[in-house]
């Protein structure tokens, strides 16, 4: 039973671990002047989707928490914030799908627009 227990506090101080290098590299990548490929709308998705990254990671220690402590509550919350990360991360399939849409209609015109030439 002990070692169950570090296990999972292992496994819970390796997640709180994650989350706190993804908070502490973000800015110094968003804040790079040496990376002109970054769009403003790059940047924002790269946020967002880190968002995400960070809800599912704090929902996955909220209910690793609950989990060790017996405590049904924060393993309900955590289970929660799981699921409002899929859902944050589904958004962002969407986004990404539709600038893909966009961007090739786009494409599109331009050579339609060059032939008309």
């Amino acid at each position: 039973m002990r070692i169950r227990i570090r296990q999972r506090l292992f496994t819970l101080a390796s997640m709180a671990a994650m989350v706190i290098s993804l908070m502490i590299q973000w800015p110094a990548m968003a804040m790079a002047s040496h990376a002109p490929s970054l769009t403003p709308v790059a940047l924002a998705t790269m946020s967002d989707k880190m968002s995400a990254k960070a809800k599912e990671a704090e929902g996955k220690m909220e209910s690793a928490y609950g989990e060790i402590t017996g405590d049904t509550g924060h393993q309900v919350k955590g289970k929660a914030k799981q699921v409002q990360a899929s859902a944050m991360n589904a958004a962002e399939a969407v986004k990404d799908g539709t600038r893909d849409v966009a961007r090739k209609a786009s494409d599109a015109t331009d050579k339609l627009a060059n032939k008309i030439k």
